[in-house]
């Protein structure tokens, strides 16, 4: 197993797998700056290595995914509109890293996945959770606007009504209210998550790795305002599976009856 490390942020490799983990269990893994910048270093190692097709975000421990901003920075981070816009470019470079990934990306979360930690988590493609895990956005409780960068993710999923309630309330949402409202694709008991996650994740690495960018680019993509599509990304994305090795492959794989061998080229 591989690992590219610093104190808070893990990033560790097994297989076809890439792994980031939230390492902050003490204050339940919420985040700072520093730990944005961390994560997306480790984030874009991820994706610049052709051996790895999955990644799964964690947190330490038991208690937490993440949750949310730490706040006890926030006095000398967040205090004046200088200082604001330095720690939102980290943690949006993050997000935006994660984002960009053209390699299916899973958050893996138990416990607490609230605020920022909610953002993380729906810049996701899939969320898998346990039953014991809590949602929210505490910001009405705080003090604290978020633009449209951090919630256009939760009006997709949720539609702009149920994002209201979320948001207006700052309550907590159950594992199962999750799952009911879209926030996550699946809920599992919590001795169950991990191993279930690991089998989602090699049935992905299973399958042709540019057949999963190229879904990942469109559907993406479909889902923004016409204006902001990048349709040569998405058009480029499909192409690349047609005029690539593994598409002979999977062909004279399929005729052949026998499991192919992909190799993301």
């Amino acid at each position: 197993m591989d690992s590219i490390s610093t104190d808070k942020i893990l990033g560790t490799k097994k297989g076809a797998i890439g792994t980031l983990t939230f390492n902050y269990p003490e204050k339940h893994n919420a985040m700072s700056p520093e730990m944005s910048q961390a994560a997306a270093a480790v984030i874009d190692d991820f994706a610049s290595d052709p051996a790895v097709r999955v990644i799964v975000l964690r947190g330490a421990g038991s208690k937490a995914f993440v949750s949310g901003g730490d706040i006890s920075k926030y006095e000398n981070n967040r205090s004046t509109p200088e200082q604001l816009a330095a720690y939102n470019k980290m943690s949006v470079g993050f997000r935006t890293s994660l984002r960009g990934v053209g390699k299916p990306t899973i958050a893996m979360i138990r416990g607490w996945c609230l605020g920022g930690g909610l953002a993380i988590a729906l810049n996701c493609d899939m969320r898998i959770c346990s039953e014991d895990a809590q949602f929210g956005v505490p910001a009405a409780r705080l003090g604290i606007g978020y633009g449209a960068e951090s919630l256009g993710q939760l009006i997709e999923l949720c539609g702009p009504s149920v994002a209201k309630e979320i948001l207006f309330t700052a309550r907590r949402y159950t594992a199962h209210e999750a799952h009911r409202i879209g926030l996550v694709n699946h809920v599992l008991q919590a001795g169950m998550l991990e191993a279930f996650v690991t089998q989602y994740a090699e049935t992905m690495a299973d399958n042709a790795p540019l057949s999963i960018v190229s879904a990942k680019r469109v559907i993406d993509e479909y889902v923004k305002d016409p204006s902001k599509r990048d349709q040569a990304l998405a058009d480029k994305a499909v192409a690349d599976c047609f005029a690539s090795q593994d598409y002979v492959e999977g062909r004279r794989a399929f005729m052949e009856k026998r499991k192919p061998v992909w190799t993301g080229r």
